[in-house]
């Protein structure tokens, strides 16, 4: 089964909502009015989370998926009075390199603006400064403002406005990929919905109660994740991600070995933890048995949600199931939707399975 058109239009939809962490209201929005015609019942944490509620068979065990909804972006940290440029400071995780010359929206209190960041003009460096990488403090968003009282009073522009990057989203025909901004991680979010909707159209049979999440403020210190885990107390978590796909030039196996196209992955550690192994066995076992690709893979330097799902409470067996995704963090990522729709079956695979005595055996000394 592919993805369908009207499920390729919400991939869009998620893609081009304005959501930078701490203001994830427009993806919010969009996932609670899809997410509620499939849910039995919806819940919230107080940070702004979301959580769809779909009973099963049985109470227990309660799983748990979860996609975050928060985009790298950015806030804006000052307005120059007499040029109206403005300062800013990331919202997550940037490498410099990426922004220069692109649009950025700026949302305020009386629409959006669009600005451009830039910085001093490569024609004006000196030998020395072409050899450096320019850092965001010495960028600046330009949003045609020639004052700071016309950025202010005439854009509505103020400090501690947020931004994110302005990108569309498309889709490359004849490959079947995807191109689009903030895939990380509006699709894990995406994954979710689909799931969702699939449990209750399909009136697929699943021996648990299923909580569907879409947490925020991810990209600054997995916060959604700790009040999500904290309201839903699993007992078994999954965290839908994207992962770095390393089919692109300069990367080593070794160094991220998910590729497009392949299937997605199940991460075997990262910084932020490592998965219970009885589970992580499982859920190879389940693609295995389900003739569904999948990839081994590993993150050595950054972390998910499932960071905090495993600490909760007495501890949660955790793990985190991706979509491996080009150029992450940036104003245009591409991926496979094959990888998605692949995302989608090994997850359903895996509620068909856990049940109560296959989740107790995970944490079986």
């Amino acid at each position: 089964m592919t993805l369908d058109a009207r499920s390729v239009n919400l991939l869009k939809q998620l893609s081009e909502a304005f959501g930078p962490s701490g203001f994830e209201h427009e993806p919010a929005s969009i996932i609670k009015k899809v997410g509620e015609k499939y849910a039995d019942e919806v819940s919230f944490d107080k940070l702004g989370s979301i959580i769809f509620i779909k009973n099963g068979m049985k109470k227990s065990p309660k799983v748990l998926l979860a996609g975050h909804m928060d985009e790298v972006g950015f806030v804006i940290t000052g307005i120059d009075e007499k040029t109206g440029f403005l300062s800013f400071s990331p919202l997550g995780g940037w490498f410099e390199q990426a922004l220069l010359g692109h649009r950025v929206t700026i949302r305020t209190r009386r629409g959006d603006v669009t600005g451009v960041i830039a910085s001093k003009p490569p024609h004006l460096l000196t030998a020395e400064e072409r050899e450096k990488v320019v850092k965001i403090d010495s960028m600046y968003i330009d949003v045609g403002a020639s004052s700071g009282e016309i950025a202010e009073k005439e854009f509505g522009i103020r400090v501690g406005d947020p931004a994110a990057p302005s990108a569309s989203f498309s889709i490359i025909e004849r490959r079947h990929m995807a191109i689009g901004k903030a895939f990380d991680d509006r699709v894990g979010a995406f994954v979710g919905l689909e799931v969702l909707r699939r449990l209750k159209t399909e009136k697929i049979s699943h021996p648990n109660t299923v909580y569907v999440a879409a947490t925020v403020q991810e990209e600054v210190g997995l916060r959604g994740a700790e009040t999500v885990a904290h309201v839903v107390g699993p007992d078994v978590a999954f965290a839908l991600e994207t992962d770095i796909a390393g089919d692109v030039p300069g990367i080593k196996p070794n160094e991220a070995p998910a590729r497009t196209g392949k299937g997605p992955s199940i991460l075997t550690f990262d910084a932020s933890m490592i998965p219970n192994q009885e589970l992580k066995s499982f859920v190879i076992e389940t693609a295995e048995k389900e003739k569904i690709p999948y990839q081994l893979s590993i993150v050595a330097k950054g972390g998910t949600d499932a960071g905090k799902f495993q600490l909760s409470r007495a501890g949660c067996p955790s793990i985190v199931i991706s979509v491996p995704t080009r150029h992450i963090h940036s104003h245009s990522a591409i991926l496979d939707l094959s990888d998605i729709d692949n995302a989608i079956r090994l997850m359903l695979a895996i509620l068909k399975r856990l049940d109560e005595k296959t989740v107790q055996s995970f944490v079986k000394i």
